[in-house]
């Protein structure tokens, strides 16, 4: 099943998104190179997809898991989590209607 990982930084996040980026996008390739990843990215704080200074208010992962739980697991680990960069994450399940 799919599940949708929403996550929201904390305030000023930028330099902690650099620091731990390698491996945050190491985890998601692996899931993209199994088939399992939908779509991912990051919520630019302002309206530009190049945000610079101001940097990122959050993220969202769309994912195929197993179960609910391995969602959160898969999520929990992630280096963005270890590095401080998360305020909150969310788990729940997605049901893509369209495209």
């Amino acid at each position: 099943m799919l599940y949708a990982i929403i996550s929201e930084d904390v305030p000023d996040s930028l330099p902690l998104r650099k620091q731990a980026r390698p491996a945050h996008l190491a985890r998601l390739e692996a899931l993209r190179d199994q088939g399992r990843l939908q779509l991912a990215g990051p919520h630019p704080a302002i309206d530009s997809d190049d945000p610079g200074p101001a940097g990122f208010t959050g993220s969202l992962v769309i994912a195929e898991f197993e179960s609910l739980g391995d969602a959160q697991a898969w999520a929990d680990a992630d280096p963005y989590m270890d590095a401080g960069v998360y305020a909150s994450v969310t788990v729940k399940p997605f049901k893509r209607v369209l495209p």
